[in-house]
């Protein structure tokens, strides 16, 4: 199957009790189409600066913001392959750029600077280039290990279009490795059994679906798990008021 390694789309995101998460995978019907993947786990290490400067910037809403982070889809071993990503927000559109390494040398590049060897193609070393110029600027570190189960669907009609729904968002700041997802925190969102739902498109949301989101009264929210995770910490676990 073919990595894809560089995405450019909208994502809009909703928080939804478990009623309204019910109510709308009824009324969607066989307008959306279960990804054939199941519910999987996405696990990640988020890579900052001593003081945080990514998410603290992040937080402030302007209209270029960038992360990095080490992805896996599952837990993994040293020898597993996982993305090593950029995601850049630039006047509300995402762009992700990613490779694919094993573990054991992202983490000895993140680490000890040992730049990977296996990368295999032009864009690999490009997209790595832009890596290790971010790398080199900021000189972030392993800051928070962060999980979340998903599903996904896709809009039966236009495959392009993809809605998932996450819930278990979990965390930890030590032990900072993709090999386990113990000893975690669950996140609280003062909504029981959430699922935090993005639509990801590359234009605008059908019809007949923005229809059942209205009918529904289910709308965009700004969340961002890591700087959720991050606020919560920073305020010694108090949660900031979040309505849907």
């Amino acid at each position: 199957m073919e990595i894809i390694q560089s995405f450019r789309r909208y994502e809009t995101k909703y928080l939804l009790d478990a009623e309204k998460y019910s109510r709308l995978i009824s009324e969607t019907g066989n307008m959306l189409s279960r990804d054939t993947h199941g519910e999987y786990s996405i696990c990640n290490i988020y890579l900052d600066t001593e003081d945080f400067y990514f998410i603290e910037h992040s937080l402030d809403r302007p209209s270029y913001k960038e992360k990095l982070r080490i992805r896996s889809y599952g837990n993994v071993t040293d020898s597993d392959k996982v993305f090593f990503e950029i995601k850049k927000k630039v006047s509300g559109i995402v762009y992700k750029r990613r490779i694919t390494i094993p573990l054991e040398q992202a983490e000895n590049y993140v680490i000890n600077g040992i730049r990977p060897p296996c990368l295999e193609s032009y864009r690999d070393c490009q997209i790595f280039s832009e890596i290790d110029y971010l790398m080199n600027k900021y000189r972030p570190s392993p800051k928070l290990y962060l999980a979340y189960d998903r599903q996904a669907y896709y809009f039966t009609d236009r495959p392009e279009l993809r809605v998932t729904f996450d819930k278990n968002i979990r965390s930890r700041f030590k032990d900072l490795t993709l090999t386990s997802d113990e000893d975690i925190s669950l996140l609280d969102v003062g909504i029981e059994n959430y699922r935090l739902m993005e639509i990801k498109s590359s234009g605008a949301i059908p019809a007949e679906l923005a229809a059942i989101l209205s009918r529904l009264k289910i709308y965009p929210v700004s969340f961002s798990k890591y700087g959720e995770i991050y606020e919560s910490m920073r305020n010694n676990g108090k949660r900031k008021e979040i309505y849907i």
